[in-house]
């Protein structure tokens, strides 16, 4: 099986990264909000999705 050394980096660091906040998921996203607010990139947050008022309903052909 081929190797991947940038995917195997990325898989190290999470680990690493979930391991040391004992994978406590909200702890982790603090982090990583905090991480994004220091590094001084702007960031887009957008509106959430409005959900369609078609009907999800499917046609049927009458035969």
């Amino acid at each position: 099986m081929l190797t991947n050394e940038i995917l195997e980096e990325i898989y190290k660091f999470r680990e690493t990264h979930a391991e040391s906040f004992n994978y406590e998921v909200a702890a982790m996203f603090a982090d990583w909000r905090r991480r994004q607010s220091e590094s001084g990139k702007h960031s887009v947050t957008l509106p959430p999705k409005k959900k369609s008022t078609k009907s999800s309903q499917s046609t049927t052909s009458q035969v």
